[in-house]
């Protein structure tokens, strides 16, 4: 009887269960994290970079809506085209010719882009539906890319009109121009001027998220493989 139950340490392992061995085997070190609990990290990790990698990147498409310098040039001159507010019968007329420039500026500022030769130097153009015609470059037509990639696209158009939209929301929400074409504007005009300003913007937001941009236009930086 004493020899039966003393049973060697080999004997024990062969009739160990196979379960109970694979959790010893996972559970050899303490503090250490086993592979099976590596993939969800990884998982996880990987899930949350593709989250904030696409957030960057719808952040940086609605960045570039709007031209930068056309809403710089529009805040310098209209005080002074509206007279702070004061129009009369000259100052009116010139302010919509000013703003009508400006919003024909982002239309047209849409079908800009750029492009990087071989030797780092970036040029920059205006997109045709032929393709890019370049501005300032006169160099052999190898060391660029080709040109015919960058033609005008629907998306383009898309863009451009959005670029347009986004403008005269700017416009209407500001307190130069509303004071110079609605002085004392009524109830229902004062609801419409607050209302379509943030409507305007939302939509165009959204459908820009829609139809984002690939363009690289004057102002904006162009990296190698774009």
């Amino acid at each position: 009887m004493s020899l039966r139950q003393r049973l060697t340490t080999s004997e024990q392992q062969q009739q160990q269960p196979p379960v109970a061995a694979a959790a010893s085997t996972s559970t050899t070190s303490a503090g250490k994290t086993t592979p099976e609990t590596q993939k969800p990290l990884s998982r996880q990790r990987s899930l949350s970079h593709r989250a904030i990698k696409q957030t960057l990147t719808t952040t940086a498409n609605l960045a570039n809506l709007l031209p930068t310098g056309t809403v710089l040039a529009f805040q310098l001159l209209i005080p002074i085209f509206t007279n702070n507010g004061a129009c009369d019968s000259a100052t009116r007329p010139l302010t919509i010719l000013l703003l009508f420039l400006l919003a024909t500026s982002c239309f047209l500022a849409s079908f800009t882009d750029s492009v990087m030769s071989k030797d780092g130097q970036v040029y920059y153009g205006f997109a045709t539906f032929k393709g890019l015609f370049l501005f300032d470059y006169v160099g052999s037509p190898t060391d660029i890319p080709d040109l015919s990639d960058y033609r005008i696209t629907f998306r383009d158009g898309v863009h451009a009109v959005l670029s347009v939209f986004v403008f005269v929301a700017v416009t209407l929400r500001d307190k130069n121009v509303v004071s110079c074409f609605y002085p004392t504007p009524k109830h229902q005009t004062q609801e419409v001027l607050s209302i379509a300003p943030i409507g305007i913007g939302v939509i165009c937001s959204l459908l820009f998220v829609v139809f984002p941009t690939k363009r690289h236009g004057i102002g904006y930086p162009i990296t190698a493989g774009t």
